[in-house]
């Protein structure tokens, strides 16, 4: 099947519209350039509201990672200790980048279980300078409790740095109101732009705690904000000037749907997906509480009892329709489906119905009809 056939609901990098792709072939000018620097502080204006944030925003070239390693690094010398909390595989992910840099406290819970708040808040009385989280955890579908976490943090002094890579722009997500110092995302989930960038907000407490000198050159949030601050604003090193064109323009495209209103069709397409899945007899992968919900942006389901990925996945991508599966121990027992960015109700209810074309050959349902209509039932309500 053509490539330009197949949908992706994947959960990163997402499909990427029409008019995103043209800004993409604009022809190259100078990153030291009047031009690009009004594009930069147009992307850093529209970005503020992205995030709910009044803090400064930089947007560095590389993957959503690369903005964990800067918040790390710029924060956490080789004696500082830093509160690593984990329920998936990015959560694990900030443990490992705060051991390169200093002293890692680790808090694990079960992949896809909820945050005990208690044991996070235990850590914290070791006298952390920082802590760190997944808001939305991707590799487990489940949300978690930023709100209540930058609480603790306050109480403990700690700055808040949380990964809100595959959330900020499809669930909600408050940075000032939550007390995130630090928040990061990346181009390839709710913005909708093709993988490469990294956009990371810093509040005036975090940047008054960073090191005198951070222990990396690319990723140095303070020689990022040095050069956003200029009378015409660039970055410290050059940047991926295509993708500058493109995310303008995918948060023209945002700003003009509205950023609310985008997050609540985010929740309306995930909705859908989950209520596909009750009819379906599928059983959604995490567990929830009153402080853990279901994710917007990507649902993981359990594997349907018999079926193997390759059967499931395989079948669906030989139907044009892609989607994830699991991630290290949970490889094979879970598949995903991603709802951000430009999701469409038609590519919902085009996966599902792909879906339950799989769920008949491999004997699970005797016929198709029951997810497609759950999911249109809230899609038209």
């Amino acid at each position: 099947m053509d490539i330009e056939d197949t949908l992706l609901m994947i959960p990163g990098p997402v499909k990427v519209a029409p008019r995103v792709l043209r800004a993409l072939s604009k022809p190259m000018i100078s990153h030291r350039s009047g031009d690009f620097s009004v594009i930069y502080s147009d992307c850093c204006k529209l970005l503020k509201q992205f995030f709910e944030t009044k803090n400064e925003i930089v947007v560095m070239t590389g993957s959503g990672t690369v903005g964990m390693d800067a918040a790390v690094a710029g924060l956490i010398g080789h004696d500082d200790k830093i509160v690593t909390i984990s329920n998936g595989k990015f959560g694990e992910r900030f443990t490992e980048i705060g051991e390169r840099y200093g002293k890692a406290i680790p808090v694990k819970f079960e992949w896809g279980t909820p945050f005990d708040l208690d044991r996070v808040e235990a850590a914290l009385e070791g006298g952390a300078k920082a802590v760190a989280m997944v808001h939305n955890e991707t590799s487990v579908g489940l949300t978690n409790p930023a709100k209540e976490v930058g609480k603790l943090a306050r109480k403990h002094d700690a700055v808040f740095i949380v990964d809100g890579i595959s959330s900020i722009g499809g669930n909600e997500f408050f940075t000032d109101e939550w007390g995130i110092d630090i928040a990061i995302t990346g181009s390839q989930k709710a913005l909708a732009v093709p993988p490469g960038l990294a956009v990371v907000s810093t509040s005036p407490r975090a940047e008054e705690r960073f090191l005198p000198k951070s222990a990396s050159y690319y990723s140095d949030l303070k020689a990022h904000l040095k050069s956003v601050r200029k009378s015409q604003p660039q970055t410290p090193f050059t940047p991926a000037v295509s993708l500058f064109f493109a995310m303008q323009e995918s948060l023209h495209m945002a700003a003009e749907e509205g950023f609310a209103l985008r997050r609540a069709r985010t929740a309306k397409q995930a909705q859908s997906v989950r209520s596909a899945a009750k009819a379906l007899g599928i059983e959604l992968f995490p567990q929830v509480n009153e402080h853990t919900h279901y994710s917007n942006t990507v649902t993981a389901m359990k594997m349907p009892e018999g079926v193997t990925d390759d059967k499931l996945r395989g079948g669906m991508k030989k139907q044009g329709v892609i989607v994830s599966g699991g991630q290290d121990l949970i490889k094979g027992k879970i598949f995903r489906i991603g709802t951000m960015g430009m999701c469409s109700s038609s590519d919902i209810l085009r996966t599902i119905q792909t879906l339950e074309l799989i769920l008949v050959k491999e004997g699970k349902i005797a016929s198709c009809g029951a997810g497609v209509e759950a999911a249109s039932t809230v899609l038209e309500s």
